[in-house]
């Protein structure tokens, strides 16, 4: 079965060279009951250790049936192992943590076994090596003996044809040692079992060959009764199934509380430290954003969505209403075009020009500092900086000062709204911006109507052809005028050439209007027509001069206000919404766009200058940094506490489980405590965001982070698990078991 042909074994330590034992050329065979025998340092268990696969050979050759071994890689030795060899020590190398039947069950499930197929067999061995009544009792309760006999149950259990026992009865009272070798004896009928022993005298009446070795090689090899050699029993083994895998992992991570309590702290540090870092970054990110910039939008607030509806249509009542049902709204900008709108208000004859963005009065905030607030549609507030001139020196000539908007060109006078400035507000110090002017509601849909009229094409059909209507140009010049009378138009004498015998009288005309967002059309019969003569009489105006004829009036096509405003009236179809909180603003968003609009968060198209950002780089590589250096550190100290773990995983190897079993299971007992690590971190923070806690630093957690963080979070989290346990995994598994076993990781 097994045949060394002049075996070495050296070690290797800090450039010296020792022998563990040299030129060994044995043979054993099935059925054979062998004891080894000498003084300690004589090579007996480094023997064993060779023979088990254990450890590996320098020299000479090992034959296994009669095939080689020395070009075997770790994975054959692991095969080696897990088909031919069952091993009892000295020392038991049970799991401790582990009862008696988990420490049988454990190497049947190794080698493929599910739970409910192990159970018979294990109940059998528990009866063969007598220990029934303690199946569920502690190993670290037992005596030595009994130990002894989960060891030889736990070896049976593989129902392999070689059983290696280093110093079985070393450890045990002479009863105990007697009952021990007996057992052993029973057991070489059709296995081949070596055992080491210090104590010839024990075994002599059940082995039947004895090899004696002093300082390294054989000195006795003696034939003590002759054995037929039996068959070969081989163990078809398979591999651990997933689940198994899986329960075997949970049973490790808990199976000894204080290696738990170590890991679960070393872990709660990762998470701590993972989002303390994160969350300064984010807090960090948010604060130098707020000083960013866009060229398109001049209101940059953070906490402002730009909606549209999706299909380009006008934003109604009705929508609004359900916007302002959606929680987290602060203030709807029912017509957002006017808050990147700058506007002049003037006086008569522009003697005083007041300019500033513009803003309704829903949207201001606290108390004036001079004069009042509004209490009438025509009635608005000023903001702005205290040291300008005007409002810190010259405030009652702005405050009894009557104004009208200076965006109404084209329009008659009685058509523009005067207005009075009657508050105003002062920005906090430190604070550079323009002017903001805040209009009452309805002053602010005029500007928007206005800001329509101005940003619309308007055509005149007239006679089949379409002409541009343009403010500047006096030709074709739709003009409103409340004396003419709706569904009517009047126009020049001189646009009698364009009609059949120079008569416009009862010919229709038609005013089309088009813009980004929308188009109409009203048609219009010509009722009649002025010149210089009759126009004051036709318009029912005072007498004008020849000048104002030609500038304002000339070549216009009149047709009635409540006609020419209902084409301009529209909308709003573009809106802002702002919201309460910041942090819930990808919320809101997501509830908007259910509701079927486009959303535009100012936060996302903010620009960051240069500067900001250089040191976005600069914090990202530095939080880069900071994770690589978590990493090494984490790792030194879990590689410290996971030393005691090196016999564990040493044992199950010796058991049977490959290198990728056992890694396997190193990688779920560090991903279950990683997952319970975070989740314990997430629960406390939730607590403290509906206040059962108080904790100033999760507090700023819960404020900059959202669920794509606490996402990216736990992914690196888990990386850093993986790569902490791959890296421990590849130093503990490079080496042989025994290399493993005696710590040299």
């Amino acid at each position: 079965m097994i045949k060394l042909k002049n075996v070495s074994k050296f070690y290797y330590s800090k450039g010296v060279i020792a022998s563990g034992f040299s030129k060994v050329s044995l043979d054993f065979k099935i059925g054979e009951f062998v004891a080894i025998t000498g003084e300690s340092g004589s090579g007996k268990s480094t023997l064993l250790n060779v023979i088990s696969g254990l450890d590996s050979y320098e020299e000479g050759e090992m034959y296994v049936k009669g095939q080689e071994t020395s070009h075997y890689i770790e994975s054959d030795w692991e095969d080696y192992r897990r088909k031919y060899i069952g091993n009892i020590y000295q020392n038991f190398n049970l799991i401790t943590s582990y009862t008696v039947y988990q420490n049988i069950e454990l190497v049947l499930i190794l080698n493929g076994l599910t739970q409910k197929e192990a159970k018979p067999k294990i109940l059998e061995l528990l009866k063969k090596v007598n220990l029934e009544k303690f199946k569920n009792t502690k190993v670290s309760k037992l005596s030595g003996g009994q130990k002894q006999r989960v060891s030889i149950a736990r070896a049976l259990a593989k129902d392999v044809p070689i059983i290696i026992a280093d110093e079985p009865t070393g450890n045990l009272d002479k009863r105990s040692a007697e009952s021990i070798i007996k057992l052993l004896s029973e057991i070489a009928k059709d296995r081949l079992v070596i055992i080491v022993t210090h104590n010839y005298d024990q075994v002599e009446e059940y082995v039947t060959r004895k090899i004696t070795m002093h300082d390294g090689k054989v000195l006795e090899d003696k034939v003590l009764k002759k054995v037929e050699e039996q068959n070969i029993i081989e163990n078809n083994y398979k591999n651990i199934r997933f689940f198994n895998e899986l329960k075997l992992g949970i049973r490790n991570t808990f199976n000894v509380f204080p290696k738990f309590i170590l890991l679960f702290t070393v872990y709660a540090f990762i998470v701590v430290a993972l989002m303390g870092e994160y969350s300064a970054f984010r807090k960090e990110e948010y604060q130098n954003s707020k000083y960013g910039s866009n060229y398109v939008f001049q209101d940059t607030s953070d906490n402002k969505i730009i909606i549209k509806k999706s299909d380009k249509s006008e934003i109604l009542d009705s929508d609004f209403e359900k916007i302002s049902k959606l929680k987290n709204i602060d203030y709807i900008a029912k017509n957002d075009l006017l808050t990147e709108e700058y506007k002049n208000i003037v006086t008569e004859g522009y003697t005083l020009t007041v300019g500033g963005y513009v803003k309704s009065i829903l949207q201001f905030k606290g108390k004036v500092d001079i004069g009042r607030l509004p209490e009438s549609d025509n009635e608005i507030v000023v903001m702005g900086q205290k040291d300008d001139y005007y409002l810190a020196n010259r405030y009652d000539t702005l405050l009894n000062s009557e104004y009208y908007i200076d965006d109404y060109y084209g329009l008659p006078q009685e058509d523009k709204t005067k207005i009075k400035i009657v508050g105003i507000k002062y920005y906090e110090e430190g604070v550079y911006k323009d002017y903001e002017l805040y209009f009452s509601e309805k002053l602010v849909q005029e500007i928007g109507n206005n800001i329509n009229r101005r940003d619309s094409k308007i055509k005149v059909n007239f006679m089949g052809t379409n002409y541009d209507s343009v403010t500047y140009q006096s030709n074709f010049r739709v003009t409103p005028n409340k004396n003419v009378p709706s569904g009517q138009a009047y126009i020049s004498e001189n646009y009698n050439y364009y009609c059949e015998k120079s008569n416009c009288l009862n010919k229709d005309i038609t005013v089309n209007v088009k813009n980004i967002y929308f188009q109409d059309a009203i048609a219009l019969k010509i009722t009649k027509t002025y010149n210089r003569k009759n126009i004051e009489k036709v318009l029912n105006i005072n007498k004008i001069t020849d000048d104002e004829f030609k500038e304002n009036y000339d070549g216009s096509i009149f047709i009635n206000s409540d006609d020419y405003y209902s084409l301009f009236n529209k909308g709003p179809y573009q809106a802002g919404i702002y919201v309460k909180d910041v942090q819930q603003i990808d919320k809101t968003v997501a509830d908007l766009k259910n509701l079927g609009f486009e959303t535009y968060p100012i936060k996302d198209v903010i620009i960051e200058s240069g500067s900001m950002q250089a040191l976005r780089i600069i914090k990202i590589i530095v939080t880069i940094i900071f994770i690589i250096t978590l990493f090494f550190i984490t790792y030194f100290i879990i590689k410290l506490i996971l030393k005691s773990r090196n016999i564990y995983f040493s044992t199950i190897r010796m058991l049977g489980a490959s290198k990728k079993v056992a890694r396997h299971l190193l990688i779920i007992e560090l991903f279950i405590i990683a997952n319970l690590a975070f989740a314990a971190f997430v629960i406390i923070a939730q607590l403290n965001r509906i206040n059962i806690l108080n904790i100033d630093f999760i507090d700023t957690v819960n404020t900059y982070f959202h669920l794509n963080d606490y996402i990216l979070m736990y992914i690196i989290l888990i990386v850093m698990s993986l790569l902490i346990s791959e890296k421990y995994a590849a130093k503990l598994f490079k080496t042989s078991v025994m290399a493993a076993y005696r710590e040299e990781v």
